[in-house]
């Protein structure tokens, strides 16, 4: 009697457990990490997962040295990591687009002045690991070969970037992992996708049966944000009295000129050359547009400058997805209305 009672509860017993694993326990809200949503779908880890082999590294110290430039040595023992810059001289660690999709700089030129947030040469690190490409684009042209081992991989583009765009010393490896964990706290949200009601509601869909085939969903969800930061170099205009013959907008200019110019050159925060809102200071950028010299507002927005004598801070340039022609053209307009 036993044998055929358990005979007759076996395809019950079956039908559950495959119940059990065809749904998948990760309930997602606004707030869900879009990578433990893809993990859960399927996506294969990226090689920048945190290494559990490691223990003496922390969220903490990652935040530090992101924010502050301080890392740790043998424990409690504190250095800077660069005498000039730290991770936010030219990065932000909050989202600063709309659609992260797109590419597109006036559109974020706007969210980071309505955001309260500064507007950097540098990708914002907020979505760091959701990429898979680094240093893309013309930044070979820049550091050459040195960008070859970063392209698909961001330990090495986080070395490349403390060594060569903040001037200071390669970080050790219970910093480089604690900057990793602190980079995976900022890493996307769902809400950042925005995704339609029918595209979220097919999220939970494939959530809940893990049946399906979650290939095309995954593509929908990496469809809602770029796998790398594209940077074009734009030379200067030929002329430089000229400029680019484009019609400024003096208003989008204040806007650039506040959220961009005074954040590193305000009362010389992160360089040699002081800018403020005196009138003295828009006389002297006016009377300078026109120069082939780094005093020219062109020639530094488009190609940077080299580190100073004494002094190893420079000044990023500006691609033309970070600051377009119209922009450019925008922040002189604004510039000669108040040096008049």
């Amino acid at each position: 009697m036993k044998k055929l009672l358990i005979f007759a509860l076996l395809p019950l017993v079956i039908f559950l457990a495959t119940s059990i694993q065809t749904k998948n326990t990760l309930e997602i809200s606004e707030g869900t990490s879009v990578w433990e949503l893809l993990k859960t779908l399927g996506e294969p880890a990226p090689n920048h997962e945190l290494n559990p082999s490691m223990n003496d590294y922390s969220v903490e110290m990652g935040r530090v040295i992101v924010e502050d430039g301080v890392g740790a040595v043998k424990g409690k023992k504190i250095r800077l990591q660069s005498k000039h810059f730290v991770c936010t001289s030219c990065h932000n660690i909050k989202k600063e687009d709309p659609d992260l999709a797109k590419v597109d700089p006036q559109a974020r030129l706007d969210y980071c002045a309505e955001s309260g947030i500064p507007y950097l040469q540098g990708t914002t690190l907020y979505g760091a690991v959701n990429r898979s490409l680094f240093y893309n684009g013309d930044y070979e042209k820049k550091y050459g070969d040195l960008v070859k081992p970063t392209r698909n991989n961001l330990r090495e583009a986080i070395q490349l970037c403390a060594v060569e765009c903040s001037q200071g010393r390669r970080l050790n490896s219970t910093e480089l992992e604690s900057v990793l964990a602190y980079l995976w706290t900022i890493d996307l949200k769902l809400e950042d996708l925005n995704l339609t009601d029918a595209e979220y509601q097919k999220v939970q869909a494939h959530l809940k049966d893990d049946s399906k085939d979650h290939k095309e969903v995954i593509t929908l969800l990496k469809s809602k944000y770029r796998q790398d930061s594209p940077a074009t170099f734009v030379a200067p205009p030929a002329d430089r009295k000229q400029g680019s013959g484009l019609t400024g907008d003096p208003a989008n200019g204040k806007k650039f000129y506040e959220t961009s110019c005074l954040h590193c050159h305000e009362n010389e925060r992160y360089s040699f050359f002081n800018l403020d809102d005196s009138k003295q200071s828009f006389c002297y950028l006016k009377g300078h547009f026109g120069k082939y010299s780094h005093a020219s507002v062109y020639q530094v927005a488009r190609w940077g400058t080299p580190p100073h004598p004494g002094k190893r801070a420079y000044m990023p340039q500006y691609t033309a997805e970070k600051m377009s022609e119209q922009q450019l053209a925008d922040l002189r307009a604004y510039i000669e209305s108040r040096a008049d």
